[in-house]
């Protein structure tokens, strides 16, 4: 892909969005469609921010040239041309990355590749508003993934033991400094991102209790997961070996399942079930076989019974 034009400084009014578009940077080259959409998020959460100053006008007009270079060159990609498909790539890439985190979590693995795993995770769930409302399992994994950043951070950087796994989320105050301690991958040194570089922003660590949540245990990552970030010196951890792909069963009713004369399908039924076919075809961009087999039988259970 053709190198984008740099940005300006980013003026303070856009402290908010730097790292999406950290993030953005940091899949150019990884995965196009998720730094595209991480720029479009960027662009539109800006326009609401300030849109009128000079600065901030600057900024926004090269951000959107970046924007048309981007869907130029995307211009063939169903992912860019086709909201749904979209919508399930980014949203199944965002899934991988909390899951890959979360895995190492729950085995105990604490590094700084996870926690920015963690943190990235649900950023991308922030750059999902670009489709639409957050689904409520969203809105948690997102609470979820950056209450874990934070609490990761804080208990390495203070040369704690963190606890493995859904703890007493409790925590009422989310302090977590900037510093390069919490960064994983290296950013460029170049504009919008401040040469401090950091993984985590306070101000977008929501503060207030975290009881309540309720995350599923996380199935294993493929080994491709789009996590796979350099490893940075300073905390050690195990080295990830991935697990073999187990095909799950399929509930043989699924197949026998005629639709009844009284089955009636809305036209939200069928763009549901569309959308649970472009998540399954997404997930086995990943070769996450699991994922892919969960959401076609969503679909066929919709199609033919007209529930879910």
């Amino acid at each position: 892909m053709a190198a984008l034009a740099p940005l300006p400084p980013l003026p303070p009014q856009f402290k908010s969005i730097q790292h999406h578009l950290r993030t953005a940077q940091e899949h150019d080259k990884r995965d196009p469609v998720v730094a595209y959409y991480c720029r479009l998020y960027a662009m539109q959460t800006g326009m609401k921010i300030d849109s009128k100053t000079p600065e901030c006008r600057k900024f926004l007009s090269k951000l959107m040239d970046q924007l048309e270079a981007l869907k130029k060159q995307l211009g063939d990609n169903e992912a860019i041309t086709q909201e749904i498909v979209g919508s399930a790539h980014l949203e199944n890439y965002a899934l991988k990355m909390f899951l890959y985190a979360d895995n190492e979590d729950r085995a105990g693995r604490f590094h700084k590749n996870m926690i920015k795993s963690f943190y990235t995770a649900s950023l991308l769930i922030d750059v999902i508003t670009v489709f639409g409302e957050l689904t409520d399992e969203n809105v948690k994994h997102r609470k979820y993934a950056r209450w874990k950043a934070t609490y990761i951070h804080n208990c390495l950087k203070n040369g704690e033991t963190p606890q493995a796994g859904p703890v007493g989320i409790e925590e009422d105050n989310a302090d977590v400094e900037e510093s390069e301690d919490a960064g994983a991958a290296s950013f460029p040194a170049q504009p919008p991102q401040p040469s401090s570089s950091s993984a985590y922003d306070p101000g977008s660590i929501p503060s207030g209790s975290y009881s309540g949540i309720q995350i599923p245990p996380g199935a294993h990552a493929p080994a491709n997961t789009p996590a796979e970030v350099p490893h940075s010196a300073g905390v050690t951890s195990n080295p990830i070996q991935p697990s073999p792909q187990t095909i799950p069963a399929i509930d043989p009713a699924l197949f026998s399942t005629v639709s009844q004369g009284d089955v009636r399908l809305t036209p939200e039924d069928f763009a549901r079930a569309q959308k649970y076919c472009k998540y399954a075809g997404s997930a086995l961009q990943y070769e996450d076989v699991s994922t892919a087999v969960q959401n076609l039988e969503k679909a066929l259970k919709l199609l033919t019974t007209g529930r879910e």
